[in-house]
């Protein structure tokens, strides 16, 4: 099979043409390159009309001149594939249309390609792995995504704006033009690190406060060199924590990078030493399948071909605000899928707190290892050998006072913790009670997701944010103890003290994603979290929730 792609979400119109059997890619693009600031969406549309006939007829001349071995009358391809969403609507629309002229000239089918599955897809494809994560860092988004139950999931993503647009908003404000991420890149070169917010939610994070920062910093005088190197350092080790907390909740050993960001040096360091620290495979495509291409299209675009994932042309309107967990994954196994769940047999837990298994001695999740020893657990915050040394030392101080008095003061308002025995913040470690066999993602139901959902409740009363909370960070009492069937939230590392509605909605919101991303039949489970969580709680906190969950990049 051979297909023809056609790109044009917002700066870079190309076309590629993918023969499926030589598994080989040819790419044809003509970026949208502005004078000045970001990119301005009437130009870009105007670029794209250009543009786009000339990609295609390029492409298409490629495929003649290579195959020959179909008839001069006949499709030198299989079918056409298009740019369907994310993306700026008025180049979408342009590359729309050429693709439906196109598959009803050469007579074949049309197939509409979710971009940042497509994304996705090509570092699979690629790398040959079987089921990754996979983190998206573009310019227009940032998200985690995982397979489950015939669809690719939002384990986490920006609450804000997407990373190269972040970048970009920075070197707007120096002066420079776009694109911004490659000159913060050479400067970073010579840069020294000074210190700037680091945000993350659980698996989400936010990228406002540090820009804000970094604006500030360079207004007040800090060399943009400095200010350059923080911003990779800061941001990029957000991605990466963000990433390994996904990899942690799946139980999945393989991640992918995909977006043009992913072109950065430092951001590919910072992945590939916190996979090999895990033991996890780790794959970045070569540049020209990172940044904005057809190639990806072509690829993804051959997968739904073959499984019949087609769309007729009056079906095939754009949606600029195509979601990748919209996308019917029609093209895989249904069976294959990266949020499995971990048993307590695993020994795998999600945020790193006491683990799965009273009998393993020494054990590691995305955050720390916990050695079990009697009725007792010592968990020590492990140093991060891809975050720079400042900033991981100041993490992991921070979040071992943060979880030490957290724990307390959650016991204080009602809520079953670990008991905490001793604090040794200058080694990042803390002795604590052991409580639970298991954690609640391999044992959760509607009765156990309801009272979740009604100790996030007391925590928000006692005015304690948790942070993190996810199915990996609630244990479940071991059976014929005193503690048999309690709940017990752990983890609080990344917790504060707030009165504010918007953290409170940000915690639900994270437990609620933690659900989505790895359960069967999530929605009765969030229902369940919800009742919940209003039987005890501010119902402010919940209407507040929605306003949270629609403001995800991909809303």
């Amino acid at each position: 099979m051979r297909v023809l792609g056609v790109e044009g979400t917002a700066w870079c119109a190309s076309a590629a043409v993918f023969d499926a059997e030589a598994d080989a890619v040819f790419i044809e693009s003509d970026p949208y390159e502005p004078d000045s600031g970001g990119i301005h969406p009437r130009e870009a549309a105007e670029h794209m009309g250009g543009a786009i006939p000339r990609v295609i007829e390029t492409a298409l001349e490629h495929a003649r001149e290579e195959y020959d071995d179909r008839a001069a009358d006949e499709s030198p391809v299989d079918a056409v594939a298009f740019s369907r969403g994310p993306g700026l609507g008025p180049c979408l629309r342009i590359v729309a249309t050429a693709a439906r002229a196109l598959a009803r000239t050469l007579d074949v089918p049309l197939v509409g390609v979710n971009h940042m599955v497509a994304h996705l897809e090509i570092g699979r494809h690629r790398a040959g792995f079987d089921s990754p994560v996979c983190l998206n860092a573009s310019g227009a988004n940032a998200h985690l995504l995982g397979f489950h139950d015939g669809r690719y999931r939002v384990l986490g993503e920006t609450m804000d704006t997407g990373v190269g647009n972040a970048l970009d908003k920075f070197t707007r404000h120096v002066g420079w033009s776009h694109p911004g991420g490659p000159k913060i890149e050479e400067h970073a070169a010579d840069g020294e690190f000074v210190e700037l917010p680091y945000v993350v939610k659980g698996m989400d994070f936010s990228f406002s406060g540090i820009m804000s920062a970094a604006k500030a910093a360079h207004d007040d005088g800090v060399p943009v060199e400095d200010v350059c190197f923080s911003l990779q350092e800061h941001v990029f080790a957000m991605l990466t924590e963000v990433a390994e907390r996904a990899l942690s909740l799946t139980g999945t050993d393989e991640l992918v990078l995909g977006g043009g960001v992913g072109q950065n040096d430092r951001l590919r360091e910072m992945l590939a030493s916190m996979c090999a620290e895990r033991g996890a495979d780790f794959h970045a495509p070569e540049p020209r399948f990172l940044r904005d291409n057809a190639g990806m299209i072509a690829v993804l675009g051959a997968k739904m071909a073959a499984a019949g994932d087609t769309v007729a042309i009056e079906d095939s309107a754009i949606d600029p605000d195509f979601r990748p967990d919209q996308v019917p994954v029609t093209w895989r196994d249904d069976a294959e899928s990266v949020a499995r769940v971990p048993s307590a047999a695993d020994g795998e837990d999600r945020g790193g707190d006491d683990r799965a298994g009273r009998d393993a001695a020494d054990m590691r999740g995305a955050e720390a290892t916990v050695e079990v020893d009697g009725d007792g657990v010592v968990k020590r915050r492990l140093p991060k050998g891809y975050r720079h040394p400042e900033l991981d030392e100041t993490l992991r101080r921070d979040r071992t006072v943060a979880e030490a008095r957290l724990l307390a003061a959650a016991r204080q308002a009602g809520v079953p913790t670990p008991l905490v025995r001793d604090v040794d913040v200058a080694e990042a470690t803390i002795a604590m009670q052991f409580v639970g066999d298991r954690d609640l993602a391999a044992a959760l139901t509607e009765d156990r997701a309801r009272t979740v959902g009604e100790h996030l409740a007391r925590l928000h009363d006692a005015g304690i944010v948790h942070g993190d909370p996810t199915t990996r960070n609630v244990r479940v009492g071991r059976e014929g103890s005193p503690e048999n069937g309690r709940l017990f939230p752990i983890d609080f590392g990344l917790g504060f003290s707030s009165d504010h509605v918007e953290d409170y909605a940000m915690d639900l919101h994270v437990f609620e994603q933690s659900i989505e991303g790895t359960a069967s039949e999530p929605e009765r489970l969030v229902a369940a979290v919800e009742d919940g969580y209003r039987a005890v709680g501010d119902p402010a906190v919940l209407d507040r929730l929605r306003g949270v969950e629609g403001r995800g990049r991909y809303q």
